[in-house]
């Protein structure tokens, strides 16, 4: 029989550059699959640092990569329990978003990458963030997720981004079809599809260009 608890744990998260009254952009940057936080987050340190910060939550699922027992990555969620885990990682976040305390007049920027994707936008659908821009890079928007979900936002204020790469092994034809069927279904006209010449991987060059 599995029965279930509840308990009280700790997670780290990793945060760049200092939030002044100088900050235009607060960033806040989930990992993909295999990765952790304070690697990750080594992908922004070319943007401007007086006028963005950034904060990138840790999945915490931990493993080791490869079987070789030296380098560790780390999950979002799996098909197990799924429901239940991402109650569980949505918490975690807004614990980090009420402690860092944003100031309502800096621009929210909502970053994905790869597994990120699905944490994102389940984030903001559940929690009903407004934002300045979602970029969804490289990454599968959740199958459950409905037109309905993003009806609170203005969408005079709120903006979309896509990014993907040309040779992405993870997103062939017919994904991306699916997924721009998705986001013409879910976000209508108020999104932007950005295409790099590269794989499923992270292009600091391109970032520098999302805000």
């Amino acid at each position: 029989m599995e029965k279930t608890v509840s308990y009280t744990t700790k997670n780290t998260y990793i945060t760049l550059n200092t939030l002044t009254p100088k900050t235009k952009n607060v960033w806040l940057a989930f990992h993909g699959i295999g990765y952790l936080s304070k690697y990750f987050i080594k992908y922004f340190k070319d943007l401007n640092a007086e006028e963005n910060y950034i904060i990138a939550p840790q999945a915490p699922s931990k493993y080791y990569l490869k079987n070789e027992y030296k380098y560790v990555g780390a999950s979002w969620l799996t098909k197990e329990n799924t429901l239940t885990e991402t109650s569980n990682v949505i918490n975690y976040i807004d614990a980090i978003f009420d402690a860092e305390q944003i100031p309502s007049d800096h621009n929210l920027i909502i970053f994905g990458f790869s597994q990120g994707v699905s944490i994102a936008t389940r984030w903001i659908t559940q929690r009903k963030i407004n934002f300045k821009t979602l970029i969804l890079y490289a990454g599968g928007i959740p199958n459950e997720l409905e037109k309905e979900d993003f009806d609170y936002l203005d969408w005079n204020s709120s903006k979309v981004k896509i990014v993907y790469g040309n040779t992405d092994e993870y997103m062939n034809m017919e994904r991306l079809k699916t997924e721009k069927n998705k986001i013409t279904h879910l976000f209508q006209e108020n999104s932007e599809i950005i295409s790099f010449d590269g794989g499923h991987e992270m292009k600091p060059g391109i970032i520098k260009t999302l805000i």
